[in-house]
This record gives structure tokens, sequence and C-alpha cells, in this order.
């Protein structure tokens, strides 16, 4: 089977329970680490699916990889390989099929509750699920892009994820692990401290208290979304 790659933006955004979830389910997997200045690969071909994590960068920064990684994803929705985005990646994703992505009314940091549609789509990538507990990290929002299905909101967030087809772009964090929550509390206090105001940005006390737990719950949501992605990946 051709390997899944996986972007990486920021040193401290990688795979995370992503990683564990596919070596648990014996699918092979490597890394684009664009944070060390690794090229965009210039075709799918090589890959049974495309996954896009988180990064602090916007995708309408002026940056060298971001038009090479639009078209590469472009490229893998033509060819049907699927797509999954995390944050970033959900709005890398909704910007290269037409979508766009701006600044959300607040900054959404910490745990917060996310709703899943009433609606066929939606029941088919979260099951039962009426809304869970999930991880955010974001300014920035993107919109559902033309012949995508609105899946997931939160009072804060109206767009926190979309459907198309094989296709996933979320702009909540569901692949979360304590260590990584630890990590993001240290690495980026300095956003916290400056969106402090907003009454979706919780302390890095809070996000901690039951990180254990609150991740547990989170891995079963993954779990259901992940499973789902599996099933497209291209042989």
């Amino acid at each position: 089977m051709k390997p899944v790659v996986i972007f990486r933006h920021a040193c401290c955004e990688g795979a995370g329970y992503l990683g564990t979830f596919l070596a648990q389910h014996a699918i092979p997997w490597c890394e684009v680490r664009i944070d060390k200045g690794e090229a965009v690969p210039a075709s799918v071909d090589d890959y049974s699916g495309i996954v896009l994590m988180g990064g602090p960068m916007s995708v309408n920064d002026d940056l060298p990889w971001i038009p090479p990684l639009l078209q590469l994803i472009q490229q893998a929705v033509q060819a049907d390989v699927p797509l999954l985005g995390h944050c970033l990646g959900g709005q890398l994703i909704s910007k290269a099929l037409g979508g766009v992505v701006s600044k959300n009314p607040v900054k959404e940091i910490g745990w917060g509750d996310v709703q899943v549609a009433d609606h066929t789509v939606a029941r088919d990538w979260f099951g039962d699920l009426q809304g869970f507990n999930s991880f955010h990290w974001h300014g920035e929002t993107f919109t559902v892009p033309e012949g995508a299905t609105h899946v997931l909101s939160s009072a804060y967030c109206a767009n926190q994820a979309y459907v198309m087809g094989k296709h996933i772009g979320l702009q909540c964090h569901i692949e979360m692990t304590p260590s990584m929550v630890k990590i993001w509390t240290e690495q980026w206090k300095s956003d916290i401290a400056s969106a402090a105001s907003s009454p979706a940005v919780q302390s890095a006390d809070t996000m901690l208290a039951g990180v254990e737990a609150d991740c547990e719950v989170l891995h079963r949501v993954a779990d259901k979304v992940y499973s789902r992605w599996i099933q497209g990946l291209a042989a």
C-alpha cells in the first residue's frame, strides 16, 4: 500500500493521535516537514492519502510553499486521493477549492463543544454523536467550499468542518494528545495572553486540568472520523 503523506507546518504540530491510529491499522505514513524546508511533492501519485496539519501561519501569507501545496490539493481532488485537514489544513483545502479564509470573530483557544449537523453526511463521519468536546487553537476561519457539506459548528465558529466525498476539512483539532496540549500551552503562551479577553480562550491551567480524560474522549471521536477517512485510501 502506498503511504499516507502528512504535511507538518510547525515542529510541535505533528501527526499526534493520527500517527498512533495509522500505526494501529498498519497503514504506512511519511512526513513532509514544511517547517524544515522540505519540498512539496509535485505529484500525488506516490500516496494513498494526504493529510495537512495545523500551524501558526495564515494560508493568506506570502509563503513559497503555499502555492505548490494548493496545487497538490487540487490534484488530489482530481485524482480522488482523500484529503484530511486539521485547522490550517482545513483552511488550505478550503482555499484550494475556491473557499475564503478570513479572520474569525474571536480567537478560539482551548477546549470547547462542537455540534454535529443533523443529516446523513455528518452521521456517516461522526456516527450518532450530536456533539463533543474538541480542542481549538485558531484566529481565522474558512468558508465551506462549493460542493462540500457543512458538518460541524461551535458557538464561536460557525464552520468547524466540512465533507466532500472522501475529503474532510476540520477547523478544530481532533488529533490532540496530552503531551501536545502541554507543549502548545508553553510554545504558544503569547497567543493565550494576547487573546485573553476572548470568551473562547482558556488559560493554560484550564486546558491542562483534565487533559488526560479530555484527550481520551477526543480519541474516540477521532477513531470514528479517521476510520471513515481510511475507507477511501487509494490502493
